[in-house]
């Protein structure tokens, strides 16, 4: 006989909700303690407390995989409304407050990586209940990320036109021309651009930020890319040209310890570097969360201030406008 709604919300605990949130998104009681900090027996036990509770099973095991019941499907889109709600209401009775509070959830481009966390801890010291996700992807996938308003924010370089966006540059993105150390090109006191194309370009794929601004330039000045080496990520190319497999346009902060190092030379090159900027991008109409909302406002009041912090970690490494 089912429980009346008082027996059964006497006998449920959110720790039994939480436990069941993350067996069912992990597909795993192990990490699911490990990611709430318990033990697989004390996860298998809160389980069994929900499912006799409600008097049926919710996950069951074919084989050595674990797999959801229709009970634990329909229990899940419950449980998922449930904590929505209780996060809604955390950001409420903050804002009655005068706090901000709630789910940030951000998509930032391969390039942006770099630069995200130091946006991160003056925004988390004030605002200790705000709670942040950064998903880091290319800049295709960023694009598609932003027509399907799945985020709050975007944090990219090279802004799509016409598509109905907001964005708020707030750093200077360098793109500059580098070289592994002892590489013939660093012995002349100059370098065209032609020399710098024709050295074995290694590259990102078709659609990332870094390629098409260099795409771009090379357009603007009638200059014509070679057949590249392509790699799927600025760490890849990184190394490659380490090893000694080419040269490649990267973004200034993401080498800097390899420029101090010396494992990467920048290039004399003439209109190098390229200097694109970060941006804030969001849909023009999207109503912003007061976490997202207090997120554009500290970054437009500190713009000057990173501007500041990025160049004086990377001053060490001087180049020179042609």
């Amino acid at each position: 006989m089912p429980l009346t709604i008082q027996k059964l919300a006497s006998r449920l605990t959110f720790r039994q909700l939480q436990v069941y949130k993350a067996v069912y998104e992990l597909r795993s009681y192990s990490q699911a303690g490990d990611l709430l900090g318990l033990t697989q027996p004390a996860v298998s036990s809160q389980v069994r407390q929900l499912e006799q509770a409600l008097g049926t099973s919710l996950f069951e095991y074919i084989g050595r995989k674990l797999y959801t019941t229709a009970a634990g499907e329909r229990m899940y889109d419950a449980v998922k409304g449930i904590f929505a709600e209780i996060l809604d209401l955390q950001t409420e009775l903050a804002a009655l407050e005068g706090r901000v509070a709630g789910e940030l959830r951000i998509t930032a481009v391969n390039t942006a990586q770099y630069v995200v966390p130091y946006l991160m801890r003056p925004l988390l010291d004030k605002n200790p209940d705000v709670r942040i996700s950064v998903r880091v992807v290319n800049r295709a996938t960023a694009i598609e990320r932003l027509s399907d308003n799945v985020d709050d924010l975007v944090i990219m370089g090279m802004v799509p036109d016409g598509k109905g966006l907001i964005s708020i540059p707030f750093l200077d993105n360098e793109l500059v021309a580098v070289a592994p150390a002892e590489h013939p090109l660093l012995s002349q006191p100059t370098v065209s651009a032609e020399e710098f194309l024709n050295s074995r370009l290694l590259m990102r794929e078709a659609g990332s930020g870094s390629r098409l601004a260099l795409e771009v330039h090379c357009n603007e000045t009638r200059l014509k890319i070679p057949e590249a080496m392509i790699l799927g990520s600025n760490d890849a190319i990184k190394h490659a040209v380490i090893a000694g497999l080419g040269v490649a346009v990267l973004p200034k902060l993401s080498i800097l310890p390899e420029l101090q190092l010396g494992t990467l030379q920048i290039l004399p090159i003439e209109h190098f570097p390229l200097r694109r900027s970060w941006c804030l991008v969001h849909p023009a109409n999207k109503s912003l969360t007061p976490a997202a909302r207090a997120f554009v406002e500290y970054i437009q009041k500190n713009a000057g201030e990173f501007s500041r912090q990025f160049d004086k970690q990377s001053h060490y490494f001087p180049h020179e406008d042609f």
